[in-house]
């Protein structure tokens, strides 16, 4: 059976062409707009990645993975932030919230996949 990523991007044009990358790549993708979205979907759902935008309306990236990593069935998958920035101060940020990685936009479809595979198995 496939793993199941939760990807939660604000733009619609990430989030067909990241969830087009990891179906194509074998993956069930289950899609939220924004991150109070995805709080929703995550509990009606079996999810083993999280991929997440930083900044989003309503519920920031941030913010989702700390309220992800509160979840008990949550609180070791893997979360990878896909985003436009770079800043080491946000990496910091990402990481003590819970992120176990960091993609700056924009990549290549394959360096994502990369890290889906290493993460998930």
């Amino acid at each position: 059976m496939s793993k199941t990523i939760l990807l939660v991007d604000d733009s619609d044009s990430m989030r067909l062409m990241i969830g087009f990358t990891l179906r194509t790549a074998g993956y069930q993708v289950v899609e939220a707009v924004d991150g109070e979205d995805a709080l929703k979907k995550i509990s009606a759902a079996s999810i083993n990645m999280l991929v997440t935008d930083l900044n989003m309306p309503k519920v920031d990236g941030i913010e989702l993975i700390r309220r992800v990593r509160a979840l008990p069935n949550y609180k070791y998958i893997p979360i990878v932030m896909v985003t436009t920035e770079s800043q080491e101060e946000k990496k910091q940020a990402g990481r003590a919230a819970g992120a176990t990685g960091w993609v700056v936009k924009p990549f290549k479809g394959e360096q994502l996949v990369a890290v889906a595979r290493k993460l998930l198995g």
